[in-house]
């Protein structure tokens, strides 16, 4: 099953289905983001149904990246490095750059300020069109993203995880199954700690205000996502409705916490943005419940179409242009929402859908455009 050479469509419909909720989180920004929007009860309501029913979206490309990489076998670290970031690295800052001088190219075009808040919500009320806040954050792409970008943090983690995998392919090389229980477990501690550090103590397990590396610190973070997709990739042996049952009770166990927690914190006037992403938090019990249910009711796909099959082949090329370009257009699909006057549940399914089709459609003309040079836009 993990030959190389060997094409697994499950893998395929789990990249869309994560590809569909990183878009639909998206596109809840605006609901409660927005100064008008976010004050209204409904939109409140939505962010928070849907906000809790996507957090495994980010989750589950860590654990596909784990899964397809995890060991990196013979190849060299300078290898290793070459392929992968590079890959990663070039759309990163050229995309960057683009995010970022848009403001300024909007001043150039004479268009009013305010568009650029309807392209990035989280800008609305901070517009700038001037050509030095532009070349600011260019200069900054080295060390942090933009609110303009905000969906590229990713990249900056997905980076530092390949830098990290060569070593840790080491541990799981010499180490059997057994130990790699042992470090999920611990992982599984370490998840409780963002709730510990607001609930009980900003400083745990050794932390001070001179030391943010505690007790678990090493066993914390998107490495336990990375060893997991490892460790599940071979799939399980239930039959389909016992996988069906254990899922869909993970999954709601996950989602019960994860939307009683943001719809309490949204609720209350005094909360802070971190009090309301608290719950959100990827590397949390909650979300890897969701994530796992997700991945392993995914793995039981049988799909017999080889028109569907080809389909979804087409999303190991274009999956990353999809991601990387897609924030561009979610301000637009939001207004034409509001022109179209849907219901607000239907909303974000239809965004979603509506983003990633002409996201999809950008990537595929990059690519019958520049050939295999789309790579380093596209990734």
């Amino acid at each position: 099953m993990t030959n190389s050479k060997e094409h697994i469509v499950w893998i395929d419909v789990i990249r869309l289905v994560a590809m569909l909720m990183v878009i639909g989180v998206h596109c809840i920004d605006p609901f409660y983001i927005s100064p008008t929007l976010g004050q209204l009860p409904e939109y409140k309501f939505w962010a928070a149904v849907y906000g809790s029913f996507l957090r495994p979206s980010v989750p589950l490309f860590v654990m596909m990246t784990g899964l397809l990489l995890l060991p990196v076998g013979k190849m060299s670290i300078k290898e290793f490095y070459s392929k992968r970031i590079l890959r990663v690295l070039w759309p990163l800052l050229i995309w960057s750059v683009l995010y970022n001088m848009f403001p300024w190219l909007t001043g150039v075009l004479g268009l009013p300020k305010e568009i650029i808040g309807d392209f990035f919500c989280y800008v609305q009320g901070n517009e700038s069109q001037s050509i030095s806040d532009s070349l600011h954050d260019v200069m900054m792409i080295p060390l942090q993203f933009s609110f303009k970008e905000n969906h590229v943090w990713y990249l900056y983690l997905l980076i530092g995880l390949y830098l990290y995998m060569p070593f840790f392919s080491a541990w799981i090389e010499k180490y059997g199954r057994n130990a790699e229980r042992l470090f999920l477990t611990t992982w599984g501690v370490s998840l409780f700690l963002p709730y510990g550090s607001a609930y009980i103590s900003h400083y745990l397990l050794g932390e001070a205000t001179w030391n943010q590396f505690g007790m678990l610190y090493y066993f914390a973070g998107f490495n336990g996502y990375l060893l997991l997709g490892h460790y599940l990739k071979y799939g399980n042996d239930w039959s389909i409705f016992k996988t069906v049952i254990i899922c869909v009770l993970m999954f709601v166990t996950g989602y019960a916490v994860t939307y009683s927690g943001f719809s309490t914190a949204a609720a209350n006037p005094a909360s802070t943005e971190s009090d309301m992403e608290l719950f959100f938090t990827f590397c949390t019990p909650n979300v890897v419940l969701m994530t796992a249910a997700v991945f392993l009711l995914m793995q039981k796909i049988k799909i017999k179409s080889e028109a569907l099959k080809r389909a979804l082949a087409t999303m190991p090329k274009y999956g990353f242009g999809i991601y990387i370009v897609h924030y561009f257009v979610v301000g637009p699909v939001f207004i034409l929402m509001g022109h179209l006057s849907l219901p607000i549940p239907l909303q974000v399914p239809v965004m979603a859908v509506m983003i990633f089709a002409i996201s999809y459609a950008f990537t595929w003309g990059i690519y019958k455009l520049l050939g295999r040079k789309a790579r380093y836009v596209m990734g």
